[in-house]
């Protein structure tokens, strides 16, 4: 049972990734902050996290786009726990992303990204098992700006992810609709939510999504007679979120609200649960400065 569990929140997981890898395309460049407490604990998950793309012009509303992310996670583990915590207090997610995209027809984009991935603590040299490999096919059709009564978007793909496991590729969905003037809804994994315009530098919205990582470490530690070679954080929250415009391309975002599933845990080299480091639902902030095309 608990090897089924992990395999679904891993593929949960996937679509987060794959979601954040898919926003990359038209994120240029991205500095953001997150932050987690530990419900009645001095622990708490930090994530710094840089991203920045490069898009080269090959011909018309064709692009080939090369970049980077950066993600520093600190886990500060202030509570007293039968092993030593100091070889997993960080943990570094590093992607390199090569990109392409184009316009198949009048209405349908296509794009694709591959994404080598580095998850690890670092401690020592790099191996194969600090590698991953993440990657998809997009086929977007975005009428937001069409002269319709109601813009749309709809993204269908194909995604794949060595982080689970699994050795094919599976589906994508996601629907963006532009109800009225003030309101959209964009339905999808891993974040869904209902947004409220109130001109065109403020919003405000109501959101539903999935947030975490996996990370292998490279000093593995015996937890109770097994030994740990990975860790992962796998969260579901719900809350409100506020965007400001400084302009068409420069916001400022923030997410607030509160996990309602929460699960912090230290696994083997198959990826089974070993030791939760952390189930207890708690207070989720996101935020950041972007920068998109």
């Amino acid at each position: 049972m608990k090897k089924n569990q992990a395999k679904i929140f891993l593929t949960l997981l996937l679509f987060s990734f794959c979601f954040s890898a898919l926003a990359q395309l038209t994120d240029l460049a991205r500095l953001e902050y997150s932050f987690i407490p530990k419900g009645k604990s001095e622990d708490q998950y930090t994530r710094l996290r840089a991203l920045l793309n490069f898009p080269i012009k090959t011909k018309e509303d064709t692009y080939l786009i090369f970049g980077g992310e950066y993600n520093r996670i600190i886990l500060n583990l202030e509570d007293n726990y039968p092993f030593d915590t100091e070889p997993l207090s960080t943990l570094n997610v590093i992607d390199f992303n090569i990109g392409y995209t184009f316009m198949w027809n009048e209405h349908w984009r296509v794009g694709a990204k591959i994404t080598p991935r580095i998850a690890s603590t670092l401690n020592e040299k790099i191996t194969s098992e600090d590698l991953f490999l993440n990657g998809g096919v997009y086929a977007i059709k975005d009428r937001r700006d069409a002269d319709i009564k109601r813009p749309y978007r709809l993204i269908l793909g194909l995604t794949y992810n060595t982080t689970t496991g699994m050795p094919f590729p599976l589906p994508f969905v996601n629907y963006f609709r532009q109800v009225n003037e003030n309101w959209s809804l964009s339905l999808g994994v891993p974040k869904s939510n209902a947004t409220y315009y109130f001109n065109d530098k403020h919003s405000l919205e109501a959101f539903v999504g999935l947030d975490g990582y996996f990370a292998h470490l490279q000093r593995p530690t015996s937890v109770l007679g097994r030994q740990v070679d990975n860790i992962s954080l796998s969260i579901a929250v719900a809350g409100l979120g506020y965007d400001y415009n400084f302009t068409d391309h420069l916001v400022l975002y923030t997410y607030a609200g509160c996990t309602f599933m929460m699960n912090n845990v230290l696994r083997d080299k198959d990826r089974n649960d070993v030791y939760t480091l952390d189930k207890t639902n708690t207070f989720y902030l996101r935020t950041g400065l972007k920068f998109k095309i």
